[in-house]
């Protein structure tokens, strides 16, 4: 079976089953990671954004996978180059998995240099197109890797002085060559208005909203319950 070098010829549906399949592997990992999640949650004193880079690193490092040895680059917690394994070919893939610890579980807040679509949305009454920043295709050693993004959204609330873990989504944004199916327009998207204030010289950043993309493209969003009375986390795959 040969490598796929120049990725610019697969297709949509192509694009669309990397990411699934993609999305079917943390997915799992974080499953079979288990209650160890809450516990992290429960036991640490770190800040919750801390305790959700550590829970994402060490619950993806136990997965084995097809890797490739070439560092890659991005502004997320966790990085890898991977081989994903097609009937047509090998495709080398550059992950980028970020973490979020939130107490509400409706959207993710990402900066531009977590996503390689433009967001396309009406602000203050004004259309607006922002890109990302990254590669649809990134390249490293002259070899071009898909780029893949998925975040992983820790939902929590505080009791007694300890984070109670109660939720975990799992979001793949689409690729930006799949611009057209997920954001075509302002009016057509899958966004919501950011936290950054203009006025204050803050870059621009958008919430990504769960309901709107799942509308979409319904197993892009996973989510991964936490009981704590049956000691057992729940998650059925959709979609």
């Amino acid at each position: 079976m040969s490598i796929i070098e120049d990725i610019s010829t697969l297709n949509l549906d192509q694009l669309e089953d990397a990411e699934k399949l993609t999305t079917q592997w943390v997915f799992q990992a974080m499953l079979d990671f288990g209650m160890e999640s809450y516990q992290i949650f429960r036991s640490s004193p770190d800040d919750v954004k801390d305790i959700a880079e550590d829970v994402t690193r060490e619950a993806l490092d136990r997965l084995p996978g097809f890797n490739v040895q070439q560092r890659i680059y991005g502004t997320v917690d966790y990085k890898r180059a991977r081989y994903l394994i097609f009937p047509e070919g090998i495709v080398r893939q550059a992950l980028f998995i970020d973490s979020k610890a939130e107490k509400t579980d409706r959207n993710a807040t990402i900066q531009m240099s977590q996503t390689s679509m433009h967001v396309k949305q009406v602000r203050q009454f004004v259309s607006v197109d922002i890109p990302g920043s990254l590669p649809m295709i990134s390249v490293y050693a002259d070899k071009q890797y898909l780029t893949t993004t998925v975040f992983l959204h820790f939902t929590y609330q505080d009791a007694n002085r300890t984070h109670e873990l109660k939720k975990l989504t799992i979001v793949c944004l689409p690729n930006g060559r799949l611009q057209q199916l997920y954001n075509p327009d302002a009016n057509d998207n899958i966004w919501q208005a950011g936290r950054n204030a203009p006025t204050l010289g803050e870059l621009f950043r958008a919430r990504l909203s769960f309901s709107k993309l799942a509308n979409k493209s319904l197993w892009r969003v996973q989510t991964i319950i936490y009981d704590i009375v049956s000691n057992a986390c729940q998650g059925i795959w959709r979609g």
